[in-house]
């Protein structure tokens, strides 16, 4: 299971924003910091998604050597 840094900043308007140091393109907001964190976690794994999607097209016709591999 891979662990990740979480940011949460309060804004002017009283919402939270939360982002990621491992992934500065995740970048959310929520009323409360709960709803922050959520809309994070959904934000990562969004990113991880279409990373992976991007690499498998780019992997298309090749051949490869694929394992897990846990960090």
């Amino acid at each position: 299971m891979e662990e990740y840094t979480a940011i949460y900043e309060q804004g002017e308007d009283g919402w939270w924003v939360a982002s990621c140091l491992e992934m500065p393109e995740a970048i959310t907001q929520g009323e409360t910091i709960e709803e922050a964190r959520e809309n994070l976690r959904d934000a990562i794994q969004l990113l991880l998604e279409v990373r992976r999607e991007d690499a498998e097209k780019q992997l298309e016709g090749r051949e490869v050597i694929r394992e897990p591999l846990v960090l």
